[in-house]
């Protein structure tokens, strides 16, 4: 842990949830000690073990320090649905292997699907880190340092044991890294300098537009999308200004925040913020038109069957941002529910921004209050002649992000903004 600026001590893996898979090896133990390190850094855990490493240590011990069932096998009915292999890889912000013993790095290596651990490491999107743990002998054959070599290929991070004297009697390189040293290995894997430096404005939530003192029109979005953004900047180095409709979620640590309720607080807002900003992320839900009087008291229904308002149109945020003059990188949302690919090419061109980020809410697994997300993004032909996204992107072809927590789309989509921010 640490302390922020006003001295009040920060988790830094706050929110983060992260997949711990325990191998058999007599390391296992000291994998108790790391759920409740995570634990003391704000992560919320969960456990998957293999047959090998309940013989070492028990289920039931990992249960009751994870406070969660743990997941044993590929094929347990009762686990299967509640929560399948897939669904836990998309679960995780980073799935950590420790210990991970010789043969399970082997089998990473080499595609193998048959056991729970193993799938869920083949079918994770977020970050995988693996903590060997093994008798010097094993450690220094050519075989697994081969396997090394092929983990690093495959970006999967290598937290490498440690020297001294081991469970065998022997002394050599091959102890797990130490629990506390594991520990400071993922917070450092959380943050990063992409965005140092940098000031980016993210909006987030929904806007209200009256219709009386108790009335208004609004939409279904929580929030969730634009805080995740704001933390995962913060994480990146910047400097963050969220904008925010009105929402429940805890504020993120460390970011300015504006709490607005209209479009034209919004917009009010957004334009206050922008004149030093390197980038502007519009994820709100904005309305897009509000009633053209507000009353006074309280409709009454006095028996009739209808009501009928009258609607005008709100500001254009995204829009308005984009032609500021200096305007700072400029990246938009777009809410669909048919038709995708047309109606956020439109918007791109339509509204001359460097980025779309277009997703389907028809879909209500990855829809308004979803835990998860998938999207589609569109970068603008300006942006792909001077960037290294240009040979990853194109109009006719824009790319699709796989199905991922939106806390790590967060992340993926900071990491592909910052190098599109960065040119060439």
């Amino acid at each position: 842990m640490s302390k922020n600026n006003a001295g009040r001590i920060v988790a830094n893996l706050n929110n983060k949830r992260l997949l711990l898979g325990v191998t058999g090896g007599i390391a296992a133990y000291k994998s108790a000690d790391l759920v409740r390190r995570l634990q003391d850094e704000g992560a919320d855990v969960r456990v998957a073990m293999t047959s090998a490493a309940t013989q070492f240590i028990t289920p039931l011990t990992m249960q009751a320090l994870s406070g969660h069932p743990v997941h044993l096998n590929l094929m347990d009915a009762e686990t299967e649905s509640v929560m399948s292999h897939i669904e836990l890889a998309r679960w995780a912000d980073i799935v950590l292997v420790a210990p991970a013993t010789a043969d399970f790095i082997a089998r990473f290596v080499f595609g193998h699907g048959d056991d729970l651990l193993s799938t869920i490491c083949l079918a994770a999107t977020c970050p995988v880190a693996i903590a060997p743990a093994m008798n010097q002998a094993m450690w220094a054959k050519p075989n697994t340092q081969s396997n090394m070599e092929a983990l690093a290929k495959m970006e999967v991070t290598v937290l490498a044991p440690e020297a001294g004297i081991q469970a065998c009697g022997e002394s050599g390189v091959g102890r797990l890294m130490e629990p506390a040293k594991i520990v400071t290995c993922l917070v450092q894997m959380f943050q990063n300098s992409l965005l140092a430096g940098k000031h980016l404005v993210i909006t987030a939530g929904p806007t209200r537009e009256a219709i009386d003192p108790v009335r208004y029109i609004s939409n279904r979005s929580s929030g969730k999308q634009g805080y995740a953004l704001a933390t995962a900047a913060i994480e990146a180095g910047a400097v963050v200004t969220l904008i925010t409709g009105p929402t429940h979620l805890p504020r993120p640590e460390r970011a300015r925040v504006i709490e607005v309720v209209t479009a034209e607080e919004m917009l009010a807002a957004t334009m206050s913020c922008i004149q030093d900003a390197d980038a502007f992320i519009g994820v709100a839900a904005v309305a897009d038109y509000r009633p053209a009087g507000i009353a006074e008291q309280k409709l009454k229904k006095e028996g009739a069957s209808c009501m009928r308002l009258e609607l005008i149109r709100n500001p254009d945020i995204l829009a308005t941002v984009a032609a500021s003059p200096s305007r700072p990188f400029t990246v938009g949302f777009a809410a669909e529910t048919e038709e995708l690919v047309k109606h956020a090419s439109a918007k791109l061109k339509k509204k001359q921004v460097d980025m779309i980020i277009a997703n389907d809410v028809a879909d209500t697994s990855i829809g308004f209050d979803a835990e998860d997300n998938q999207v589609t993004l569109f970068i603008s032909e300006a942006v792909m002649s001077k960037t290294v996204m240009s040979e990853a992107f194109t109009p006719e072809s824009p790319q699709q992000l796989p199905r991922m927590s939106k806390d790590a789309l967060a992340r993926k989509l900071i990491t592909i903004i910052a190098a599109a921010m960065a040119g060439p």
